[in-house]
C-alpha cells in the first residue's frame, strides 16, 4: 500500500471559501476513488491560502476486481434439449463469454464476466485530471489564453504515489515532486521525497499546511498574549476560521490604541477592529474592552515592532473616523432622524423608510392585540417608530453592519427604555444562518412584522424569488420568521399579519387574496424544508401541512413532532387504516347535514356515535392545550367502532336521508381522527 499526495499550488485563495472547498474536495475524492474501485483506508484534505492538498492513505497497488452479470433470453429460448440455441450463442458472443459459462437463474440465462483490476498507478493520471476539473467552487476564473477554469490561477502541481510522480498536466503546468514554501520566508522549489515527509518539509520552509493544527496554534498564541497583557481575548469562531486561512505561518502580536476611543459605543470600536481588520479584541477582568488588540502575522517574529506600528496606524485611522461620525450623530437624538428617513426609498413605488416604520407601528399594534401580549404597547410602538432611524446616521452609513446595533446604543444614550433599545437591535435578528434570535417580546414582535413587510412588499411588486435567484434575501427572512416563532413558542395566525400588511400597502382588493396566499405558501414551503431537515418524515410533513387554513407555524411544528412519534408506535397502523377508510367514504359528501340520532337503523351506528362523543371529551381538551400526542392516542377509541360500522352498515343507502346521516357521522369521525393531521397522507 502507498499514499497519494496531490497538491494544487495557487495564487491566494479567498479565506471564507476554504472550509467548504476542503470539505467538497474530500467528498469528491471519496466518490472518484470508489467509482474507480481503488481501495484505500482514509482521505484527508489540507489547505492554506496558497495550496489545496489531497492525501489518500492505504492505497492498494491494484484496482479491485469486478464481477459483471448480464441478463439474457429465457432458458426456454436459450436451450433446446439441453443444448444452446443460436440465441444463447449470440448472447454469449455479444458479452464475450464462452457459451458453456452461461448461468441459468430465475428462468433466464445470465452471462457472468470477471474484470481483473488494473494497476492503480496507471489509473491515477486520468483520475487526478478529472478530479481537479471537477472540484466545485462558488465561482471560477480563467487566465492567460487557457480554457481551463479554477478558483484562482494555478502555479504548480505536486503529485506523488509513494515516491513516484503521477503525471498530470493542467494548462501549461506539469506535475512534479516539488512544492513551494512560504511566499516571503522561503525561496525556490522544495523537493518532496514522499507523502509522509510532505508536512515536515513544508514546516521547515515556514508553512503549517494542516489547517486544524494551524488553527490551534493561532488560538493558543492569541490567548497567551491576551493573558500576558492582563486580559482575555475575544475569539469568535468565524473570525478565527477566517484568520486561519489568511496565513501559512502564524505569529500573533499585540497592539494598542488610544484610551479616548473607549468612550465610543463598544460596537463602534469592535466592528472596525474585528470585521474590517481581522483583529481579536481584548477584554479586562471586568469584562470591559481594553485599548488593545491582537492580530496574526503571516510570517515569523522578525521586525515584529514594525508590523505592530503599521497595524496600530491603520486601526487609529478607522477609530478616528468612527469618533468623528459618533460626535456628529450625537448632535441630535435618534428620533431627530425621522425626517431624514423620509428621503430614503424603501422600495420603488412603496414609499420611504419612514412610511415603512409607520406601517410597522400599525402592524405591531395589531399583533399586540392578537397575541394578548403583556408587554407595554407604548414601548412596542416606540421601538417600531425608531427602529429605522439609525440607517441615516453617519456611523451606519460608514459601517453598514452596525444597523440596529447603533440604533440600540443611541437609544440608550437618549434615555429610552432598555426594552425599547433592545427591540431596535433585535428586530434585525437573525441576520444570517445560525445567528442569534430575539430574546425579548418586543424584539420578536417587531422582527416578525419587519420581515413580513419586506416579503409582502417585494411580492406585491412581482419580485418573488425564482430558482436560485433571491436578491432581496426573502428566503432567509421567511426562515427568520419561522425560527423566531418556534424559539419563542409563539402561537400566531400569520395570515392575519400578512393580510393586515397588504391593507397597509394599499394593494388593490382584487389582488389582495391571491397575494396573501402566495406569501403564505412561500413561508410554508420554507417550513416544509426545515421540518424535513430536522428528520420529520415526508408523509408526516404532508399530513400536517394538508390543512391550508392553519397558518400558526408553531402549532404546525408541534403537530409534526407529535405525528412523527405517533407513526412509530404500535397503535399507529390500526388508527391510520381506520382513518383512511373513513376519509375515503366521507369524501362522497355532497352537502353537509347535522347528525340525526333518530335516523340510526343499526347498533353499529349508535355505538360509533357514542364513541365519537366520548372521544371528543378526550381529544378537544388535548387540542386546546396543544397536546397532540394525547389527541392522537385518543383516536384509538374509535378504531373498533369504525371497523364494526363498516362491517355492519351499508353507508350508501338508497334512502337519501339515511345515507346523508351516515356520511355526516363519518365526517364527525374524520374531523376527530384528522385533528392533528390528515392521516390519509401517512404511509405505513
Amino acid at each position: 500500500m502507498r499514499k497519494i499526495l496531490f497538491e494544487i499550488g495557487t495564487e491566494e485563495l479567498p479565506a471564507n471559501y476554504m472550509p467548504g472547498i476542503l470539505a467538497n474536495m474530500k467528498d469528491l475524492a471519496v466518490k472518484k476513488l470508489d467509482e474507480a474501485r481503488i481501495p484505500y483506508t482514509s482521505v484527508k484534505t489540507l489547505g492554506t491560502p496558497r495550496r489545496l492538498t489531497l492525501i489518500v492513505d492505504g492505497v492498494e497497488e491494484t484496482q479491485a476486481d469486478k464481477s459483471e452479470e448480464f441478463k439474457g433470453p429465457s432458458a426456454e429460448i436459450a436451450f433446446k434439449d439441453g443444448k444452446p440455441t443460436k440465441a444463447a450463442e449470440g448472447f454469449a458472443r455479444g458479452k464475450k463469454v464462452d457459451v458453456a459459462s452461461l448461468v441459468v437463474k430465475d428462468g433466464y440465462v445470465y452471462a457472468v464476466r470477471q474484470l481483473k483490476g488494473e494497476e492503480t498507478a496507471k489509473m491515477l493520471p486520468k483520475l487526478l485530471d478529472e478530479y481537479i476539473r471537477a472540484i466545485p467552487f462558488p465561482n471560477h476564473m480563467r487566465w492567460a489564453d487557457f480554457d481551463f477554469r479554477f478558483l484562482r490561477p494555478i502555479h504548480w502541481l505536486c503529485a506523488l504515489f509513494g515516491k513516484d510522480v503521477i503525471p498530470v498536466s493542467i494548462t501549461d503546468i506539469a506535475s512534479s515532486d516539488t512544492t513551494m514554501g512560504h511566499r516571503f520566508l522561503s525561496e525556490g522549489e522544495i523537493k518532496v521525497e514522499d507523502p509522509d515527509s510532505y508536512e515536515k518539509v513544508l514546516e521547515d520552509h515556514f508553512v503549517i499546511v494542516d489547517q486544524d493544527r494551524r488553527r490551534e496554534m493561532i488560538r493558543k498564541q492569541v490567548m497567551e498574549i491576551a493573558v500576558k497583557e492582563g486580559g482575555t481575548a475575544e475569539i469568535a469562531d468565524d473570525l478565527l476560521e477566517e484568520v486561519n486561512y489568511l496565513v501559512e505561518y502564524p505569529t500573533a502580536l499585540c497592539g494598542n490604541f488610544e484610551e479616548k476611543y473607549l468612550r465610543l459605543p463598544e460596537a463602534a470600536v469592535v466592528t472596525p477592529m474585528r470585521d474590517h481588520q481581522r483583529y481579536f479584541p481584548v477584554r479586562g477582568k471586568d469584562g470591559k474592552l481594553m485599548n488593545k488588540f491582537i492580530t496574526v502575522r503571516n510570517g515569523g517574529s522578525d521586525f515584529i515592532e514594525n508590523v505592530v506600528h503599521g497595524n496600530e496606524r491603520v486601526l487609529r485611522a478607522r477609530l478616528s473616523d468612527a469618533e468623528f461620525f459618533f460626535d456628529e450623530d450625537r448632535q441630535k437624538k435618534l428620533e431627530g432622524y425621522e425626517d431624514k428617513i423620509k428621503t430614503v426609498v424603501f422600495q420603488e413605488g412603496l414609499g420611504s423608510m419612514y412610511d415603512k416604520s409607520q406601517r410597522l407601528v400599525a402592524m405591531v399594534q395589531g399583533m399586540h392585540f392578537e397575541l394578548a401580549s403583556k408587554v407595554s404597547l407604548d414601548d412596542l410602538k416606540r421601538a417600531a417608530r425608531l427602529c429605522k432611524c439609525d440607517l441615516v446616521t453617519g456611523m451606519v452609513t460608514e459601517f453598514t453592519e452596525l444597523q440596529g446595533v447603533i440604533g440600540k446604543e443611541y437609544a440608550l444614550l437618549d434615555g429610552e427604555k432598555k426594552e425599547v433599545a433592545e427591540g431596535i437591535y433585535e428586530h434585525y435578528l437573525p441576520r444570517f444562518a445560525g445567528d442569534e434570535l430575539p430574546r425579548t417580546e418586543i424584539g420578536r414582535i417587531l422582527g416578525i412584522a419587519d420581515k413580513v413587510d419586506n416579503i409582502v412588499a417585494t411580492f406585491s411588486r412581482g419580485l418573488a424569488p425564482t430558482g436560485s435567484q433571491d436578491p432581496f434575501a426573502l428566503r432567509r427572512q421567511a426562515l427568520g420568521i419561522i425560527n423566531i416563532l418556534l424559539d419563542g413558542k409563539v402561537h400566531l395566525d400569520l395570515m392575519k399579519v400578512i393580510a393586515g400588511d397588504i391593507v397597509l400597502l394599499d394593494v388593490p382588493k382584487d389582488k389582495a387574496a391571491e397575494l396573501a396566499m402566495k406569501v403564505m405558501e412561500f413561508i410554508r414551503a420554507r417550513l416544509r424544508n426545515m421540518l424535513l431537515d430536522q428528520g420529520i418524515r415526508y408523509d408526516v410533513v404532508d399530513s400536517v401541512l394538508a390543512d391550508e387554513r392553519n397558518t400558526d407555524i408553531y402549532d404546525i411544528c408541534l403537530k409534526a413532532r407529535a405525528m412523527n412519534d405517533f407513526v412509530k408506535s404500535d397503535k399507529a397502523s390500526g388508527i391510520v387504516q381506520a382513518a383512511v377508510r373513513v376519509n375515503n367514504l366521507s369524501s362522497k359528501i355532497e352537502h353537509e347535514t347535522a347528525i340525526n340520532e333518530a335516523l340510526f337503523a343499526t347498533d353499529a351506528e349508535r355505538e360509533l356515535f357514542k364513541a365519537v362523543g366520548e372521544t371528543e371529551k378526550e381529544i378537544l381538551p388535548a387540542l386546546t392545550r396543544c397536546e397532540y400526542a394525547k389527541a392522537l392516542e385518543a383516536s384509538e377509541g374509535l378504531v373498533e367502532k369504525v371497523n364494526s360500522f363498516f362491517d355492519d352498515v351499508m353507508v350508501m343507502d338508497k334512502d337519501e336521508k339515511i345515507r346523508d346521516n351516515r356520511l355526516a357521522l363519518l365526517k364527525a369521525v374524520k374531523d376527530l381522527m384528522n385533528s392533528s393531521g390528515d392521516m390519509s397522507k401517512l404511509v405505513l
